[in-house]
């Protein structure tokens, strides 16, 4: 694409996103209403045939890669899973095999449990009270358009963005979330991020780079940053640093569906409050593993691989998919390959 294709999609992608809304379940369009009669089924290549989506948002999702649905998780459920998140950091509840993270800019003998300590948590599968986000029938009811109806919940993660410690340790990397996986076909890979408050761009909103679910997984690594990095925020080592960007404007309950090959990240948070989400990565049951070894997702698999030894007791010699399938709970539908 170049550059006057590209700023031409911005224009119109920024258009949309500007448009208010009061409906629940509306989705951003990139164009126009297109006539029905202009549907020709191969033009799909990322969402399923189904009857929730329109095709102008089916439309927007495969020329962008994103598809963000307002107000589509209501405040009670928030407020659940926040009053979960605050018993875990106080240490009231403790789930299994749960990853705990911290800031890398906290030095350990600040650590005490409390919200100001735990800047994510993941692999929440075995916690009843914050896994029901995989299950909410409003989530599923979209991810089924990316996956279809055998659906598994693949990987899960509560973000509690810190207020940053002028270090900018709390940004995240632009990257591609299949560097973190064993399984393909990427195109049967969604993931749903829900904002469990008001996120801009002042306390850390997603950055997505519309259209680049299109390329290839791109060779990642640790960016070398000199207020340092926190574990696993792997960042691509190469990409077009002219490509246009979009921030994604977000009230509590938005929902954010966007595919495992597109470009995005976070920017620091510049307030002193604490920038929630919850996400879930989902993925068809008829996917298949594959051995990343001696690929670019060999550093992710060295990484997970040893957290999955302390987290589960996998052996230390186990791959990256062994992890996932540890992670892995079928959502609905049947249970196939995954």
């Amino acid at each position: 694409m170049n550059q006057c294709q590209a700023a031409a999609r911005l224009r119109v992608v920024l258009g949309h996103l500007g448009q208010p809304s009061a409906r629940a379940g509306v989705a951003y369009p990139t164009s126009g209403a297109v006539s029905p009669n202009s549907f020709h089924p191969p033009q799909f290549q990322y969402t399923q045939q189904n009857a929730v989506l329109s095709l102008e948002q089916r439309k927007f999702y495969e020329e962008n890669g994103f598809l963000v649905i307002k107000n589509l998780v209501s405040d009670a459920d928030i407020q659940r899973f926040r009053d979960q998140f605050e018993r875990i950091c106080r240490g009231e509840v403790k789930p299994e095999q749960m990853m705990i993270m911290r800031d890398v800019s906290i030095a350990k003998s600040e650590y005490i449990p409390s919200e100001r300590m735990i800047s994510k948590i993941q692999d929440f599968q075995e916690d009843k009270e914050l896994f029901r986000y995989c299950t909410l029938p409003e989530i599923l009811k979209y991810v089924e358009c990316f996956t279809g109806p055998n659906i598994m919940a693949m990987h899960t993660m509560l973000i509690n963005k810190p207020p940053d410690s002028g270090k900018k340790t709390s940004r995240h990397p632009l990257h591609q979330d299949l560097h973190y996986f064993p399984f393909r076909p990427s195109n049967k890979i969604v993931c749903a991020w829900t904002a469990m408050e008001h996120i801009d761009r002042n306390n850390g909103c997603l950055c997505v780079l519309p259209g680049t679910h299109k390329g290839s997984l791109k060779p990642h690594d640790y960016p070398n940053w000199e207020g340092g990095v926190n574990l696993m925020f792997y960042g691509i080592k190469d990409y077009d640093e002219n490509s246009p960007r979009v921030h994604l404007l977000m009230e509590k309950g938005d929902t954010v569906f966007f595919h495992p090959l597109l470009i995005h990240g976070s920017g620091w948070n510049k307030t002193q409050g604490y920038r929630k989400a919850i996400s879930c990565h989902f993925a068809s049951a008829d996917c298949h593993y594959i051995d990343v070894k001696g690929t670019s997702q060999d550093v992710t698999e060295r990484d997970i691989v040893r957290i999955g030894h302390k987290l589960y007791g996998i052996p230390k010699d186990s791959r990256l998919k062994d992890v996932s399938r540890y992670r892995a709970r079928l959502v609905k539908g049947r249970r196939i390959n995954l």
